[in-house]
């Protein structure tokens, strides 16, 4: 079964590959680009020890067959197709490896946006690799679970998924050629959430499962790319209010954002009062779920400036204000 799903996966990318070099504008000129990345590693999240029954999932959950839920109908996103991958059980991980790695030897876990529902993951995920790894940084893309699994904490699978993820990745640097203090998280929408709850001091959100989980499950720097959920109306969230310190962090959204750019101003204002190093990008128009596909609007060229942030980040590392020291033990979140 855990090989049947490994191959469906990548049935499922190929597919997404085709239809998009088939139904988007100047579909040849990017297919001969998308040809440049590499074949990735393709790795379980979880040990077969657990049988499946993994942290945060209710006992005895189940779910229809995993599967892209784009129709016809679907919208595009700058004329081409988005994999919608629903459904998700099995989380895995996706490592590209850059041909040539740049002298950081850094890293990224990339978490696709969704709504917790699905996974857009071509648009926010191998899209988003392709781009990391053309700058020598070695990309991992996270197939977290979707939807979100029953109760109040909507994001509890995903952030498990992610901390495992860094914490796995921490484990393989020496196999991948990784600098263990140079692995970053990539979020969008709602991976963007997931993203920025990972890289609190929230606590690991699930009991060390081997040694991989002895390993630190914290980012060292963060992007988070129109992220949701981080605001609740005009107030930032409890959950990211109360965790703790943050590592050096870029945000990017746009003012006519469905999904409300408070979730980046309240998050960025909550980060210069603790002293974070961050960068934001506010940008007047562009709208939400654009990935890294350009269009007219401005907001949509992003990653050259993270690019740049990127770059200064690993020359020359900023120091963050140190964290008032809590009074006790902070208590994983219910």
């Amino acid at each position: 079964m855990r090989h049947h799903r490994m191959i469906r996966l990548g049935q499922i990318l190929f597919l997404g590959f085709v239809l998009g070099v088939m139904l988007m504008p100047g579909g040849v000129g990017w297919c001969q680009e998308a040809s440049k990345l590499p074949s990735p590693i393709v790795m379980d999240l979880w040990p077969e020890s657990l049988n499946g029954r993994l942290p945060g999932d209710p006992a005895d959950y189940k779910l229809p067959e995993e599967a892209d839920t784009s129709t016809e109908q679907s919208d595009r996103v700058a004329g081409r197709t988005v994999i919608r991958l629903g459904n998700v059980s099995l989380p895995q991980v996706a490592v590209y490896q850059p041909p040539q790695p740049n002298s950081s030897r850094a890293a990224v876990v990339i978490c696709p946006g969704g709504g917790y529902h699905i996974l857009a993951y071509d648009l926010e995920g191998t899209e988003v690799a392709e781009w990391l790894v053309k700058q020598g940084v070695t990309a991992i893309v996270l197939k977290y679970r979707v939807p979100a699994r029953p109760g109040p904490d909507r994001w509890k699978a995903a952030v498990i998924d992610a901390q495992r993820a860094l914490s796995l990745t921490r484990q393989k640097a020496k196999e991948w050629n990784i600098d263990p203090n140079r692995i970053g998280i990539l979020g969008f929408s709602a991976g963007g959430h997931a993203a920025a709850v990972a890289s609190s001091e929230i606590g690991r959100q699930y009991d060390v499962v081997d040694e991989a989980d002895k390993m630190d499950c914290r980012p060292t720097f963060s992007l988070l790319i129109y992220p949701a959920y981080l605001a609740e109306g005009d107030e930032l969230s409890p959950l990211v209010g109360n965790a703790g310190q943050y590592p050096p962090t870029f945000l990017v959204h746009a003012q006519d954002d469905p999904v409300t750019p408070l979730n980046s101003l309240t998050f960025a204002t909550h980060l210069q009062k603790l002293g974070v190093p961050l960068e934001l990008h506010l940008f007047r128009e562009g709208g939400h779920g654009y990935g890294l596909r350009r269009t007219d609007f401005p907001v949509t060229g992003w990653p050259e400036p993270a690019t740049q942030w990127l770059s200064r980040l690993w020359e020359n590392p900023p120091v963050a204000a140190p964290a008032k020291a809590p009074s006790a033990e902070r208590p994983r979140e219910k």
